[in-house]
């Protein structure tokens, strides 16, 4: 039942990012974390992210500019490292704290409650017209990688950061989406190969029928988008998405899921 549910979401939610101006990776995770634990739910939502860029990168990825690639993309590499590491610290570590509503007891641990707060976060820079405005000269890319790859390895969030840093490197429409699948490709790589040293005990291996299932689901649900819809954010749309992100990260954060 959940490779149904979450297939037919990955399909749904890749039609959706075209009028919501989210990434799939920003509204699958939290999604995923409502049926499995919040390292499995990163890894798994980072391997359908991986397979969905490599389909666009196969599309576009020539089109990268080499120059920006190298002063952005290394550092984002470099600190994406970083970033899968310190989650997967946070992994075991005790719950910050407990409270109790009626009979039911709930648990804050530490990892489900800093990915709570980056989740809203991301959605309120996303959400919020100043944040989308924000803009960095080129001299910054290197420190926008860093800060990019860092919470793209730690949380799977990347692209809005991204986004903000290389909007003024100078680059046409096509060589910027090109440049930024790229670095997304290869941040996704770095964090996976991280995440591979806990993938057995977290439970990758026994949930890779929902990962080719959710995978192929983005992938079809991307094509059909880009085939049908043109990229165009509805304001109502992008509000309804990013309030059900903070609610669930809300719940995530209480240690209700």
């Amino acid at each position: 039942m959940e490779i149904i549910i979450l297939s037919l979401a990955a399909f749904l939610i890749a039609i959706l990012t075209f009028f919501s101006g989210f990434g799939l990776g920003t509204i699958l995770t939290p999604l995923f974390m409502i049926f499995f634990p919040v390292d499995l739910a990163i890894a798994l939502t980072g391997v359908v992210h991986f397979f969905n860029n490599i389909f666009k990168l196969i599309l576009v990825g020539k089109k990268a500019d080499k120059q920006v690639l190298l002063r952005f993309g290394i550092p984002a590499v470099i600190a994406a490292f970083a970033g899968a590491w310190l989650l997967l610290q946070i992994t075991d570590l005790q719950p910050l704290f407990s409270y109790s509503i009626g009979s039911k007891t709930f648990e804050v641990y530490p990892v489900k409650f800093i990915i709570s707060i980056l989740l809203i976060f991301f959605a309120v820079i996303d959400l919020v017209p100043y944040f989308n405005k924000l803009q960095f000269g080129k001299d910054k890319l290197p420190v926008g990688g860093a800060l990019s790859g860092f919470f793209g390895g730690l949380s799977g969030n990347q692209g809005a950061l991204r986004s903000a840093f290389l909007i003024r490197a100078g680059l046409s429409k096509e060589a910027f989406i090109a440049t930024a699948v790229v670095v997304s490709t290869f941040v996704d790589f770095t964090r996976l190969s991280v995440y591979a040293t806990r993938f057995s005990k977290a439970g990758l291996q026994e949930n890779l029928t929902l990962v080719i299932s959710a995978t192929l689901a983005g992938i079809v649900g991307s094509y059909i988008g880009n085939k049908l819809l043109k990229k165009v954010t509805l304001k109502f749309m992008q509000i309804l998405v990013a309030v059900m992100l903070i609610i669930i990260s809300l719940a995530l954060g209480a240690g209700l899921i």
